[in-house]
């Protein structure tokens, strides 16, 4: 797997070569953009590196199924790929073992597919790698539960401070929480020990109360 190499005077002309010359839209390929600077008396050059999504997708697969004949379990898999996220879910007869203690060897497998990825191709994807329905039901409870606390938080208007969690879990509870108004959400401390805190923004309303 490697990046398809395009050029134009410009970034626009490289890109729309591109994606004109793979038929693809923007959405559908990751893309490097570089400036290569002639020599005497010549322009800057613009340089457009693609790679398609679904070849990331099928090479994650190649290099999973490697990583898990290691480990000594057989795996099946099931891939999409939406909104430029890669998923990749695993079923398997030794779930637990591919999960790990509060999901560390899940976590672990997907930060080496992603190393691997960088190593080939210099971009780090999104990838979300899943055992059968273990985070889809964890996203829900940290929802679930992001969600009760922050109805208690605009009830009392008392700041409230969550458990410790990793990026990915922090960016769950981020996101469940941005529609609401009079809340905020930041992450504080130092890892491990990085945590989010939900706080009550005061109104106009509250002052005059």
């Amino acid at each position: 797997m490697k990046f398809e190499v395009f050029e134009g005077k410009t970034k626009e002309e490289a890109k729309e070569l591109a994606l004109s010359e793979l038929n693809v839209s923007e959405n559908e390929v990751f893309i490097k953009e570089e400036e290569k600077k002639g020599k005497l008396f010549k322009g800057t050059t613009y340089i457009c590196k693609v790679v398609k999504i679904g070849d990331v997708a099928n090479f994650l697969k190649e290099k999973l199924s490697e990583l898990l004949n290691n480990m000594g379990i057989e795996c099946q898999f099931e891939t999409s790929v939406r909104d430029e996220q890669i998923n990749i879910k695993m079923y398997s007869d030794k779930n637990n073992i591919l999960i790990g203690k509060n999901g560390q060897t899940l976590m672990a497998i997907q930060t080496i597919l992603r190393q691997i990825v960088h190593n080939e191709v210099d971009v780090y994807p999104y990838i979300l790698l899943d055992v059968e329905n273990y985070k889809e039901k964890k996203i829900s409870n940290l929802e679930r539960n992001a969600k009760r606390i922050a109805r208690e938080v605009l009830k009392t208007k008392v700041d409230v401070t969550l458990d410790d969690m990793n990026s990915y879990e922090r960016r769950i509870v981020h996101n469940a929480l941005t529609k609401y108004k009079n809340l905020s959400t930041a992450s504080e401390g130092e890892e491990p020990h990085r945590h989010i805190v939900i706080r009550y923004i005061e109104t106009e309303n509250d002052e005059e109360e």
